[in-house]
């Protein structure tokens, strides 16, 4: 059984229990979404403190690294100075790197025998230089290592070839030092020509990075620590756990959630983990990769989830006793308001019913006095009642046939009323409409069947051009009820004298043979052919034009001219003269008929002209024919010489390239000044091309007196065409080189010397 309630209930009822519904749902959500919000906040925040003091670690340890490369890269320069020189060189370069860095625990390196030492063919055996710090002075020591073979740690290293951050280890190796302490090793090779010689290492000690992880705690309870790439613990608060593998700590962690693998790709990654009393920690991994080492470390930030939620927690309690004082609040509300709605909409609804049973009534206007939307609910209904009993009326004189009464809107919104007028103006409309289809479509049948019948006229004539203009003049006339007409055609066989002829006249059906020519531009015709539009006149000068007939003369009401066009091309002018004033209508058929007139004129011109030409081109066949065989020939002989001509580009393609790869060119203009040079010599004399193209031959050559004496004669040599060769000592800055040169003259294609190439062989090479 449905159930049946007044609208006060359901107000209290539907919209209470609905909005109570959704106001706790809203209150949850905004709560949940809030208590989301903020964890994912502490998360973020996390995941930026532990970026932040990863980043610390890694500008440490590039700093190191970029001192260790700097290193390296001077130190590549050992094989050009006697052993015992750069030994000693290298060993008193690391006191000042030291000293200027009280972070770095010692300074080593590592030099292969056979990169320094003659004769030597095995491929291990090194001596090896450490300075280290120690009881605030500096001590060094130089050992000779793998003589029997390469350790593990360092023959890895030497494989690999590249900058590496080793892994933590306790330095127990070197003789001589009086303390054991945790660190790792930041190398970077020594290589020459591609070649593995050694190596300079910076140990740092890890107890830097203890300071480092302490001062690591964003919230209460949590702490950060530091892993190597194969997971062992470098920092840490607690000193016991130093240099231990973090499998062995977090073993099921570690299985589950692929730590190990994370940290050597160098991942960012955060899981939850449960310590052994069952406390839950978020756990942030953040990489260390200082520079382009193969081999990441890891910063990893511990947080107890319970500091996280203690706020979100505190926040959600505050909503929920907000939640329910608002929920008390709106039931207060809705019982006030759904008492003071029902009663106004009880004298509303009785006239609403009335209404709906067709009643329409002055009695119907119902007075409430709400002061609120009820009450213009009220007023809106007598408005409408009102409106109604108009359009009432409206509609019976509409019936009755009087199409000319008038309704006044409510407002611009009435859609009734809209309606109604619409449908009276409609009706006027129709009526106005059915009378104009009445003439279209007359005339529609008039333009129908003349199309019907010119194209009978086109197709029963088109193989005379005379013959088609005679026809086509005499049933336009005819058609449209005109007077006279004549066609124009234009003459373009001499270009030089291009214009009108008047093809065809045709005059009260009478046939008159009448010669007349027009200008390009001349008159109305041509400016109906220049312009490409048509021309009506309504008001025709007395001396333009006649319309004769036995009773006598007179001027025509009106004169059309209409241009015969194909495709933009102007083929003639059709001109008509009528006592009476055509239509619209009338001049559009004489255009769209004019459009198929020139199409077919155009194709009579065409098959006049195509036999022409057919009998033109029979004779130059045979003619086509022997010249095709001479011309045959002509392309063999062609092909061969692109042939020999890409053969010897090729060479001199090749040629070029083998001069600059084995000489140093240069190329001077007529007056000795340099115009180009190869990198080779701008490499060797370590000069920008700036600084040397532009320059005079002169310049940065030292010459004997003798030499001086010969300038003059030597250059005129030259420029005759005859080659030189010579030994010149060149200065450019502290560098004095002597080389061996030889000048070409290159000329012209009609011989002329227009510059001079330098192929010059640096004679220290040939020694």
């Amino acid at each position: 059984m449905k159930l049946r309630l007044k609208i006060r209930q359901k107000i209290i009822l539907f919209v209470l229990t609905t909005s109570a519904f959704l106001y706790v749902v809203a209150i949850g959500y905004i709560v949940m979404s809030s208590r989301q919000a903020m964890l994912a906040d502490a998360n973020k925040n996390a995941i930026l403190t532990a970026r932040e003091a990863a980043k610390d670690v890694e500008s440490g340890f590039e700093r190191d690294l970029a001192l260790t490369r700097t290193l390296t890269q001077a130190f590549s320069i050992y094989q050009k100075m006697p052993v015992e020189q750069w030994q000693k060189l290298f060993l008193e370069m690391y006191y000042p790197v030291l000293d200027a860095n009280p972070h770095v625990y010692s300074i080593w390196d590592s030099w292969e025998f056979y990169g320094y030492v003659p004769g030597y063919t095995k491929d291990y055996g090194r001596f090896v230089n450490t300075v280290w710090r120690e009881g605030g002075q500096l001590k060094h020591v130089t050992e000779t290592r793998s003589v029997d073979g390469d350790p593990n740690l360092y023959g890895g290293f030497k494989k690999g070839g590249v900058e590496n951050l080793w892994e933590p280890y306790f330095d127990e190796g070197l003789r001589g030092k009086a303390e054991v302490v945790l660190m790792t090793t930041i190398s970077s090779p020594v290589t020459i020509n591609g070649r593995y010689m050694g190596l300079v290492g910076l140990d740092v000690s890890l107890e830097s990075l203890q300071e480092l992880v302490s001062g690591v705690k964003p919230v209460e309870g949590s702490y950060a620590f530091i892993v190597s790439n194969k997971s062992l613990i470098a920092g840490h608060f607690d000193t016991e756990l130093i240099n231990k593998n973090l499998a062995d700590i977090w073993a099921a962690d570690f299985e589950k959630n692929q730590i190990g693998e994370k940290v050597q790709k160098g991942e960012e990654f955060t899981f939850t983990r449960f310590d052994e009393k069952g406390k839950e920690y978020l756990v942030i991994f953040s990489p260390i990769k200082p520079g382009y080492i193969p081999s990441p470390w890891s910063l990893a930030l511990v947080i107890p989830v319970d500091v996280i939620l203690a706020s979100a927690n505190q926040n959600l309690l505050i909503s929920l006793l907000v939640g329910i004082v608002g929920l008390l609040i709106l039931i207060f509300v809705l019982i006030f308001v759904s008492n003071n709605v029902t009663k106004p909409i009880a004298s509303l609804t009785n006239v609403l019913n009335r209404l709906s049973k067709g009643e329409i009534d002055e009695s119907m206007a119902i007075l409430i006095d709400s002061g609120d939307e009820i009450e213009q609910m009220g007023k809106a209904l007598n408005i409408s009642i009102e409106g109604l009993r108009n359009k009432t009326l409206f509609a019976r004189d509409i019936e009755q046939g009087a199409l000319d009464s008038e309704l006044e809107l409510l407002s611009q919104s009435d859609v009734l009323g809209k309606s109604l007028i619409e449908m009276q103006q409609s009706l006027k409309r129709a009526n106005e409409e059915e009378a104009l289809r009445k003439q279209e479509d007359l005339k529609r049948t008039w333009a129908n069947e003349g199309f019907a019948l010119f194209a009978d006229v086109l197709r029963r004539n088109n193989s005379d051009l005379q013959m088609l203009s005679d026809e086509v003049t005499r049933n336009l006339v005819k058609y449209v009820g005109a007077n006279q007409g004549g066609i124009f055609l234009l003459n373009d066989e001499d270009k030089n004298d291009e214009h009108f002829e008047l093809v065809s006249t045709f005059a009260w059906d009478r046939k008159k043979f009448l010669t007349k020519r027009i200008e390009k531009g001349e008159g109305l015709v041509g400016a109906c052919a220049l312009e490409r539009e048509t021309i009506f006149i309504t008001e025709v000068p007395d001396e333009y034009v006649e319309i004769t007939s036995g009773l006598g003369s007179a001027n025509p009401r009106c004169v059309v001219l209409v241009p015969l066009k194909h495709e933009e091309q102007v083929l003639g002018v059709i001109e008509m003269a009528s006592f009476k004033i055509l239509e619209p209508f009338e001049i559009e058929f004489l255009e769209k008929v004019a459009e198929s007139i020139a199409s077919t004129i155009l194709a009579v011109r065409i098959n006049a002209r195509t036999r022409y030409l057919l009998e033109q081109s029979q004779q130059q066949a045979e003619e086509m024919a022997a010249q095709e065989e001479e011309m045959r020939q002509n392309m063999e002989e062609l092909q061969a010489t692109q042939e020999e001509a890409a053969r010897k580009a090729s060479e001199m393609e090749e040629f070029v390239s083998s001069l600059n790869s084995s000489a140093f060119v240069i190329e001077y203009d007529m007056n000795g000044n340099i115009i180009s040079v190869n990198d080779s010599f701008l490499h060797r004399v370590g000069v920008a091309r700036e600084q040397l193209v532009g320059s005079h031959h002169t310049a940065n050559i030292e010459m004997s007196e003798k030499q001086k004496k010969e300038y003059n004669q030597f250059w005129a040599t030259l420029k005759s065409g005859f080659s030189q060769k010579m030994k010149v000592k060149h200065k450019f800055g502290d560098k004095e080189l002597v080389f061996l040169e030889t000048y070409v003259p290159i000329s012209d294609g009609d011989g002329r010397v227009y510059k001079i190439l330098k192929l010059a062989y640096d004679i220290d090479e040939f020694k």
